[in-house]
């Protein structure tokens, strides 16, 4: 697998403790969209027992000029220390890796289901399969506590309000919390709020990732409404 060496162009915060790394993509990098990279630390200031690299979903499209990951900003040495990093810092990449990726078969209808952290791969995916203008029928159910929390929901309101073939379920659950005045759903996504959207669960490919629990339990109910496991693509991310 190649590695590469990267110089940090720019970050932004793209939520409440959620941060975005930019980088120029070196020539020969190529990736499919939802694949992940290791990016790691270059001589850190301080370090952990997980060490200086991390696994991280690109959150950009191969479409993009730049690479993009994005993170919640947590306490652990190597979260510290990126969220200090300044524009010409250098980091270094290697991969791509994983297959939780968009179907190469027909334009069959898809569903990602995602909280967090784990909108990094879906925005990467949905955003690919609109430029590529597939035709897929793709609906985004995106959960949250709050719109503050909610990484790219701008961005991905747009997208998909401009598409006719996107539709996206943004849900909080704590809504009642925010400064700002939500007029979205509210509460968890499940089974009722599917069937507002879906005009047959059973049907799609889906696509769970986020938290451990998320995943298991959005798992759980498709499989119990009758959709077969090998339409359930699944990616966990835990807590670093």
């Amino acid at each position: 697998m190649a590695g590469y060496q990267l110089k940090l162009k720019r970050k932004q915060q793209v939520a409440e403790g959620t941060l975005a790394l930019y980088f120029d993509k070196p020539d020969d990098f190529s990736f499919k969209a939802g694949q992940c990279v290791r990016l790691g630390l270059i001589d850190p200031p301080e370090t952990d027992d997980e060490g200086n690299a991390r696994i991280l979903s690109l959150a950009s499209t191969p479409a993009e000029p730049e690479l993009m990951v994005a993170t919640r900003i947590r306490s652990s040495a190597f979260k510290r220390v990126l969220s200090t990093l300044m524009p010409g810092a250098e980091l270094t990449l290697k991969g791509p890796y994983g297959d939780f990726t968009l179907p190469a078969g027909p334009a069959r209808e898809l569903v990602f289901i995602t909280g967090g952290i784990g909108i990094t791969p879906v925005r990467s995916m949905l955003l690919q399969a609109i430029v590529e203008n597939q035709g897929r029928q793709m609906t985004l159910f995106y959960a949250n506590r709050r719109p503050e929390d909610a990484a790219f929901l701008d961005e991905l309101t747009q997208a998909c309000g401009a598409d006719p073939h996107c539709t996206l379920v943004a849900t909080m659950s704590q809504a009642e919390q925010s400064a700002q005045h939500w007029q979205g759903e509210r509460g968890y996504v499940d089974r009722a709020m599917l069937g507002r959207y879906l005009t047959d669960v059973t049907r799609p490919v889906y696509y769970l990732d986020g938290p451990p629990g998320l995943v298991a339990a959005m798992k759980s109910m498709l499989v119990d409404a009758g959709v077969a496991e090998d339409q359930l693509r699944t990616e966990e991310f835990a807590g670093y």
